[in-house]
């Protein structure tokens, strides 16, 4: 048997430690032989909570996995990891101190097929891997990462223009992996809403900002998918102490009521996430005389994000502004009179693209514009997820791409970075794909004249002028 000890002290509180390293998620964020680490039982994280972690040894891998048998908040521990050649128990205490937190974290590794005959030349590895990955640790929860910068092979990759559009696959989420910074701030006392939370994208979003402690209100549309929302993140977290709007953001009633909900309540936002979405194939109205993706995707967004400015500025702490869009606007050009089709030209992949090409443009507008009341708006792509949203409006590109589509937490990683690291408070005005930022134009030709850009707020707010009085129910 190998045994390993090492000692640090970060400056973070110990609840903050402990529940940080519980979720042996993180692993791969402090530990370098970690390249991956699945949550595999259900439940939030505890006693009997199970991983999958796939851990380079010299020119290999292997796979172990992980069960915590010991927990105990906000002091102990213990995790035991079956692998093909070794089990590892891993004891890990948190002792609050004057300075912060101390962390003792100790391993057993016990070998199996005859490698036990190898321990003594094993031992003075295994200890340096322990060091190197304790110093992870400290760096993790002692360090802000600063604000990241494209990598070189993103930007080549973007200037070729096809290899740029292949990240978009789970190839591209996996290759950005080590480049990536750790995460161990928590969002508990923040409020964070987002809009289409029910499923794909904003389901796996809500769960992850659930996880990390925010106080969560969640808009859907459907009044029927409410529970099973509901016990979807309650099943993942523990947690049912969401707040649940109802409102069909396609109607700028629903829209204008959700808002007034909201101020009503007076609770400051600190993350607004603008997700909801959908692709019509068919063209539509929607009852109050607007083309419906026109209206979903870049009106109702725009108005609900202005109605919320008066629960977003101005705070103690800087707030966040995370726009949801997609990289089929590479293939437009911003131009207003083009962002309502007609009957006889619609097209739902090209209306879908236009619309996410606006609202990357009033994402940097916003950006600018309130750059001095303590907001920061940001633009993610979440690449090609595998989402019902996909399933249903897209098929066949579906059915063609799933091998290499990503799920829908990969999709999400972006949006929960934005909303959850210290760093991304620093940065505004940009497009993220993959935590990385990215050029919102691959193809030259797609880049808006002047005019348009300048024009855009004012061609929305008299589209919303002209919506019909006659309005249904607001939910």
């Amino acid at each position: 048997m190998i045994s390993l000890r090492e000692e640090i002290t970060v400056p973070r509180s110990v609840e903050d430690c402990f529940r940080y390293v519980a979720d042996f998620r993180s692993v791969t964020e402090w530990d370098a032989t970690a390249q991956r680490c699945q949550k595999v039982s259900q439940g939030p994280i505890g006693l009997g909570s199970a991983f999958e972690v796939d851990c380079r040894v010299g020119p290999t891998s292997i796979t172990l996995h992980y069960e915590i048998t010991e927990y105990e908040p906000w002091a102990t521990i213990v995790l035991v990891g079956k692998g093909r050649f070794f089990d590892v128990q891993d004891t890990i205490t948190f002792t609050e101190t004057d300075d912060g937190t101390r962390i003792v974290y100790c391993a057993d590794f016990t070998y199996r097929w005859g490698l036990e005959r190898l321990e003594g030349q094993l031992e003075a590895g295994m200890r340096a891997m322990g060091a190197e990955s304790l110093a992870g640790l400290k760096k993790a929860l002692s360090e802000k990462p600063a604000a990241p910068a494209i990598s070189a092979c993103s930007e080549r990759a973007d200037r070729w223009v096809v290899p740029g559009i292949a990240m978009f696959s789970r190839w591209g989420f996996k290759r950005s992996l080590p480049q990536r910074q750790p995460v161990s701030q928590y969002l508990d006392g923040q409020h964070v809403v987002v809009t289409g939370a029910s499923s794909g994208l904003g389901l796996a979003t809500s769960v992850a900002l659930a996880e990390a402690g925010a106080d969560l209100t969640l808009v859907i549309r459907d009044p029927k998918k409410s529970a099973a929302l509901l016990d979807t993140i309650e099943a993942e977290t523990g947690r049912r102490d969401i707040n649940i709007e109802l409102a069909d953001l396609s109607l700028m009633a629903h829209v204008e009521a959700l808002s007034a909900r909201l101020l009503a309540q007076g609770k400051p936002i600190d993350v607004l996430i603008n997700n909801a979405g959908a692709l019509f194939n068919e063209y539509g109205l929607t009852e109050e005389g607007l083309e419906q993706s026109f209206a979903l995707l870049l009106l109702s967004p725009w108005q609900l994000t202005r109605n919320l400015l008066p629960l977003l500025a101005d705070h103690e702490r800087k707030c966040r502004v995370i726009n949801v869009v997609s990289g089929g606007m590479y293939t437009e050009q911003l131009a207003c009179n083009r962002l309502i089709m007609e009957p006889d030209d619609y097209q739902g992949a090209r209306a879908y693209a236009r619309a996410k090409r606006a609202l990357t443009v009033v994402t940097e507008l916003w950006a600018e514009a309130w750059a001095d009341r303590n907001i920061t708006v940001n633009a993610m792509h979440p690449g090609w997820a595998d989402t019902p949203g996909v399933a249903s409006a897209l098929p066949t590109f579906r059915s063609i791409t799933r091998r290499i589509l990503r799920s829908p937490e990969e999709g999400a990683d972006t949006i929960v970075w934005l909303a959850r690291a210290a760093e991304a408070g620093d940065i505004t005005g940009q497009l993220y794909l993959d935590r990385e930022p990215r050029t919102p134009y691959l193809l030259e030709k797609t880049r808006e004249a002047p005019g348009e850009r300048e024009g855009l707020e004012a061609f929305l707010a008299a589209q919303l002028a002209l919506t019909e009085t006659e309005t249904p129910a607001a939910a």
